[in-house]
């Protein structure tokens, strides 16, 4: 849910705590100062945060300030869950090779990416589902013995075979 932002006449608190456009800090003024202020220099006045008494508001153009808003919360985004890599697995894989694909996992594990382990299913394979999905809890057990891994999508069932997601 996206908190509201006042403009102008919107704000309601009887005296505010003013930041000009150059940052600086202007003080604490009524409501009808910072207005003035905001007018004279032929910009808006924008509460930035209200959970402060007085509210702080800035005076600035309304729509650079979304868009330096929107352009901070995407880059938290990004940062936040890391790529997504993919790790494939086959369905009759040997021990040793299995060992290489968790060791890769951790490795994208450590870097903060997340992981999507696949293991596709053909022609008669699909009837020994169980059989693929002990080979996944198998790969699971094996990095989540070597590092904090959690499940972020059980193993789910897809039309060419088994996927799950792993983070950190």
């Amino acid at each position: 849910m996206q908190k509201r932002i006042f403009i102008n006449n919107q704000i309601r608190s009887p005296q505010v705590r003013v930041i000009d456009q150059k940052g600086k800090q202007v003080g604490v003024v009524t409501l009808q100062e910072a207005l003035g202020l905001a007018r004279a220099s032929g910009l808006d006045l924008i509460q930035v945060t209200e959970r402060v008494d007085p509210p702080v508001c800035r005076i600035g153009e309304y729509g650079k300030y979304l868009y330096q808003l929107e352009k901070k919360a995407r880059e938290g985004r990004k940062h936040e869950g890391g790529d997504m890599k993919e790790v494939r697995l086959t369905f009759n894989i040997s021990k040793n090779d299995l060992e290489t694909r968790v060791r890769q996992a951790e490795k994208f594990l450590a870097k903060g990416d997340r992981v999507r382990v696949v293991l596709p299913l053909r022609g008669r394979q699909k009837a020994l589902e169980g059989f693929a999905r002990e080979k996944m809890g198998l790969f699971l057990a094996s990095v989540k013995e070597h590092s904090q891994a959690k499940v972020e999508r059980e193993v789910k069932r897809e039309p060419r075979g088994l996927s799950m997601i792993i983070g950190k």
